[in-house]
């Protein structure tokens, strides 16, 4: 396969600065700012293929878990079990200063997409604060949008870099039989408040093989269009435990997905669809470990991503660029695993076992 990384993640850079424009070309301020951001966008591609002539492959997608702590309880969050979301702040979470010391690097690096995960990232609003210093970064934040209040509105109107995106399930019964009672009416207050003042909003949607076909009709998605929404993240669901595997998306789902985002982004032109991970085949292979993105968790650990949360390195001790040359992620990259075929979901859930013992071996 004559796959070339740097030209697929260049193009898919390109596009979502380019359709973002064009689902914002009524807003002045937004359209303002991502015609600046667009500018940094292609200064960026451009120092990440100037490392890539050197042999060194700089995703443009970074995951960054700024927190552990969440507010709520949902069913079935993958965060809680791997123990890696809780109630309460442990000590040794990355300070706002350390966070900042990361957006910097990236910003240097070519990296520009950070995305702000948790637990509740919003929970941090002394990190939000810092990386409303690095415009030419994208921040999309991962909320579950119950501590949207007056002064977040605020902050997301003066630093169009920030662009919150939340989770909704569906419809108030599904939503609230996972997050909780009147977590629907939350999240849709949050969608009138900020569709109210022009701020660019998202909604993150986990689908599994069960649910795909009723999250793409015609009726969700016009439901999500009144409330203002601008930006659909489709998310494949990832198995918590061997008794959900069931769950994750195959080939015949992926297809479907494709198949519809291509029809709903010519049908709803002022809106934005993308999918995490994506099409894995397009893409030659799953891009984890630093081949499109990589995730450091809320204690500095550079992981291959939040579904494979495992570490050789963390970021206090060294550089980002070390980083995605530690061990863990060389060996994932060169030993074909991120390439390999599998039934549906996440290829290093699938293959978890064979990643403890690269880092097993490592280790010795």
């Amino acid at each position: 396969m004559d796959f070339k990384l740097q030209n697929y993640l260049k193009r898919g850079v390109e596009n979502i600065t380019k359709n973002a424009m064009k689902s914002c070309i009524k807003n002045p301020k937004e359209s303002l700012f991502l015609v600046k951001f667009s500018k940094n966008a292609k200064k960026a591609t451009k120092i990440r293929e100037q490392y890539a002539e050197n042999g060194q492959n700089i995703p443009a997608f970074l995951i960054a878990s700024i927190t552990s702590r969440c507010n709520l309880h949902c069913k079935g969050c993958y965060s809680r079990a791997n123990e890696a979301c809780s109630d309460e702040e442990p000590a040794n979470q990355l300070s706002s200063d350390e966070w900042e010391d990361i957006f910097k690097q990236a910003r240097e690096l070519g990296i520009s997409f950070i995305v702000l995960a948790g637990g509740e990232p919003m929970l941090r609003e002394d990190v939000l604060i810092k990386a409303t210093r690095y415009p030419e970064i994208l921040f999309p934040i991962f909320t579950n949008g119950t501590m949207i209040n007056d002064d977040y509105l605020k902050l997301f109107d003066e630093n169009r870099n920030l662009v919150p995106i939340l989770s909704i399930e569906g419809d108030e019964k599904v939503t609230d039989s996972r997050r909780g009672k009147g977590v629907y009416e939350k999240l849709t207050e949050s969608m009138d408040a900020m569709n109210r003042k022009n701020i660019i909003f998202g909604a993150s949607i986990t689908f599994t093989k069960y649910n795909i076909s009723n999250l793409l009709s015609d009726e969700y998605i016009s439901k999500l269009h009144d409330f203002g929404c601008k930006v659909v993240f489709f998310i494949e669901y990832v198995p918590v435990s061997e008794d959900t595997i069931e769950l994750a998306p195959g080939d015949s789902e992926r297809e479907l997905l494709l198949n519809e985002l291509n029809r709903l982004r010519e049908e709803y032109d002022d809106m934005l669809f993308m999918s995490f991970p994506g099409d894995e085949k397009e893409s030659g292979g799953c891009l984890a470990a630093g081949r499109g993105f990589f995730h450091i968790n809320s204690h500095g650990g550079a992981e291959p991503c939040p579904a494979s949360p495992y570490s050789d390195i963390n970021v206090k001790d060294t550089s980002i660029l070390k980083a995605l040359n530690s061990n863990l992620f060389i060996s994932l990259r060169d030993g074909g695993i991120l390439m390999d075929d599998h039934a549906g979901g996440c290829v290093l859930f699938e293959h978890k076992e064979d990643v403890e013992k690269i880092l097993e071996d490592n280790n010795e």
